[in-house]
Parts: C-alpha cells; structure tokens; sequence
C-alpha cells in the first residue's frame, strides 16, 4: 500500500523535563536534548511507515542545514522524500521544552511551510497512491488546495487532513473550500471545539460534517479518540500508559488511523489502532518514539 503525505514538515528540537525557564542568563540541567522529524505531514510520514506502509511526502523545506538533517531523519524511517522541494525560507523549526506531565509548550518557526509552490504538486504521484494525507492545509492557501484535492479524489483516492493551528472560526471560514473533498478529519477535540464554537465535541464535528466533511475522528487526549459520521458516533479508548512527551500524539494517531482505513478495518477499529500507536509514541521523547509494526499493534490494539 501507499500513502503521500503533502504538507508541514518540522525539525523538532526538545529538551526534557523543563517545568520552569531559568531567570536571567540562569541554566537548568535536563535529562535529555534530542531532534526528530516532525509535522503533520512528516511526523505522520514516519509513523506510517513504522507500520509498513510504502510513504512518500511532499513539501517545502528550506535551502539549509535543518533541511538536510530533515531529510536524513525521515529516509532512516523508509519515507521517501524526493518530493520535498528546497524553497526561499528557512525550514520550519520548533523548540519544545517538554514538561514533566508531558505538555509541550512550542516556540514555531513555519518558515518553509508557508512557501510550497502548489502548481508544481506531483500529480502523478498523489493521483495514484491509495490515499493522501494533507498535513496543515490552512498553511497551503485552502482555495487553491481545493481544485487539486478534487482532481485527486475524482481518480478514486481518498483524502484526509489535520490541522496545526488552534482552532477559531476565522481558521473554519479559511479551511471551507477544502472540507467538501475530505473523506476524514483528524484534529484534536480543543482545534474541533475552536473552529465551530461548539462545547459539545459530537456537535462540533456534526457542524463540519454539514459543510462536507464525511468523517471527523478528533482525538481526546486521556479520552482516547471519537469518529463522527453524519449517522454514527463511536469512541476509542486510550491506552494507559507513563507519559513522556505529547509530542506527535496526534500525528501518530492519524498514521494508525489511516494504516487501518487502507488495511480495511472499520472507523471504530481505526481508530482503536490510532489510539493504540499514540500510546506508543507518547512513552518516549519526539515524534518518531517507539518501536512498532502493523501485526503488533493490530493484535494489541
């Protein structure tokens, strides 16, 4: 099976545990200081292919060093990258200091994301896989996103996507041209509730259901994850796990869902498996934590 990512890709640099920042020019000792490719696009790409699946991303990094270690980092993993395309800004980079409960604050540079040249989209390539996850399409000008997603859900492909930003309702009017060429939406249950002012999470994703989308699966954190359909609701428990890092938990959780989706599983059964990878990537430090295949976690989901 095949998968293109297309979007956000994102060098991670993290230090943990850090629950306070040091006054002044003060210094605090941390347990550990690491990088990992990352994103909604390239954090996703590697988790997909920790599962087995074939993986090809595509995006926009920069002209520099972040750029290369990017690269190397996500072809460790079996991703292939020769559609990440270097553009005129720097590549996006985050500095999370991760917090002993496992929250994540971020500083965030978007960079190159803001920079790819939709026109040159690989057509062939996202035309002929089995599916295409779109990683953070507000950052990819949503009504020329659109066509494209069209033109490539008319050969029979389907499409998901996740988002980066909070959720506002001036983030849902951006996103509107692209939720009609959705088959499932996959952000968090804070992003859901923002975009539709909505309180109630089944409500909130009913409202972007009505504007197109045919399946929104928002994860819940400690409340494992929810799948919406305009008939159904169903809910997956998470796993009970010691908390490292919450780092990717989302992006893990789209990888499993959408490996289960091309497998043939069922929505509900999907999203077991997300829940079932997330658990996994959040017991260690960055996106690409843990060691997993497709036959491990879709026996123990």
């Amino acid at each position: 099976m095949r998968i293109a990512t297309l979007g956000a890709h994102v060098l991670d640099v993290l230090a943990q545990p850090v629950d306070e920042i040091p006054d002044g020019q003060g210094a605090v000792l941390v347990q550990s200081i690491r990088m990992s490719a990352a994103g909604p696009a390239g954090g996703t790409a590697i988790t997909l292919a920790k599962l087995g699946v074939e993986v090809h991303t595509v995006g926009a990094v920069g002209d520099d060093d972040p750029a290369g270690m990017l690269r190397m980092m996500l072809g460790r993993f079996g991703v292939h990258t020769d559609h990440l395309v270097a553009v005129a800004q720097p590549t996006s980079m985050s500095v999370l200091p991760i917090r002993s409960n496992g929250d994540r604050p971020a500083l965030h540079v978007p960079g190159a994301n803001l920079a790819y040249p939709l026109p040159d989209a690989p057509r062939d390539l996202l035309t002929t896989v089995d599916h295409v996850h779109v990683g953070a399409p507000e950052l990819l000008n949503p009504p020329e996103l659109a066509p494209l997603l069209a033109d490539i859900r008319a050969t029979g492909v389907t499409v998901s996507a996740d988002i980066l930003t909070d959720g506002d309702p001036g983030v849902l009017a951006w996103l509107e041209p692209v939720l009609p060429h959705l088959d499932y939406l996959l952000p968090n249950d804070d992003q859901i509730r923002g975009l539709t002012g909505e309180s109630d999470l089944v409500a909130a994703c009913r409202r972007l259901i009505d504007r197109g989308v045919a399946t929104v699966a928002p994860t819940a954190g400690a409340d494992g994850a929810y799948v919406v359909t305009a008939e159904t609701t169903d809910h997956a428990a998470a796993h009970d796990v010691d908390v490292v890092d919450t780092s990717g938990c989302g992006d893990a959780f789209s990888a499993g869902f959408l490996a289960a989706r091309v497998h043939g599983l069922s929505l509900l059964e999907s999203a077991e498996i997300g829940c079932a990878v997330a658990g996994i990537v959040a017991t260690g430090l960055g996106s690409d934590h843990g060691e997993m295949s497709w036959d491990t976690v879709s026996r123990e989901r």
